[in-house]
């Protein structure tokens, strides 16, 4: 178990989960079994890395995250259909792990790297995107709740270290300051090119973000996003 972080501002802490193996039959009858190799499990939380330093700068020292990475010895043995023949390891899916590791009121967030395709061979199962992502609810013990799957090294990188990650955890944050009465922009983290921003070669969707998370997004005369009043009203769990 190891844990990243950085100092300043209000903390949100979270636990990434780490499936490395999967064995699941679908309902129409396909089994999908597959085990991550080292160096992809490595990829994906080294991106993860990046998240904590990422938060502190877009967001003007106004926040931080501090998570630990929980390596999960048990097999992933089922997925949720989200419609459409697509399916995500929802916390239904992760129960054991949330109840053992994550009760309710212990942590803010919950990330999830899990084994959607096995890239050697080419054969994924159906989800709905890179990374799924949902509100803190009963259902995730309180916490937001997020996922991403396994990728190709250069996918990682490209063309910010950790952007996945920050960008699914967005959408729970952002959930959570709009029930305290921050308004968001339409889509909060998926607003961007609707907002009039761009995807930078050097940059993606980084400047984006900022104004999301300083609460700078202009729409209709008004700044909209998590400001720093926001932030300050602290995380889920108060800190």
């Amino acid at each position: 178990m190891t844990r990243a972080g950085g100092a300043g501002g209000t903390l949100w802490t979270g636990v990434l989960l780490v499936y490395r193996r999967l064995d699941v039959r679908l309902p129409d009858g396909r089994r999908f079994r597959h085990t991550l190799p080292d160096d992809e499990v490595g990829w994906g939380v080294e991106a993860f890395g990046g998240v904590p330093a990422l938060v502190e700068r877009l967001s003007a020292g106004e926040a931080r995250l501090s998570a630990e990475v929980v390596a999960v010895d048990r097999c992933l043995e089922s997925l949720t259909a989200v419609g459409g023949g697509l399916y995500w390891p929802s916390p239904s899916d992760t129960r054991a792990e949330l109840d053992r590791l994550v009760p309710p009121g212990s942590q803010d967030s919950v990330f999830v790297l899990w084994p959607q395709q096995d890239l050697r061979r080419g054969e994924p199962i159906p989800s709905g995107g890179w990374g799924l992502a949902i509100g803190a609810t009963g259902w995730s013990n309180g916490a937001t709740y997020a996922t991403v799957a396994n990728a190709p090294r250069a996918v990682w990188a490209e063309p910010v270290r950790g952007e996945v990650w920050l960008h699914e955890w967005l959408h729970g944050v952002c959930d959570h300051y709009a029930r305290r009465g921050f308004p968001m922009p339409p889509g909060d983290a998926d607003g961007g090119a609707s907002g009039g921003y761009r995807r930078e070669p050097d940059h993606g969707w980084s400047r984006y973000y900022a104004d999301l998370m300083t609460g700078q997004v202009a729409l209709d005369g008004r700044r909209l996003g998590i400001s720093a009043a926001a932030w300050r009203t602290g995380s889920i769990t108060g800190r």
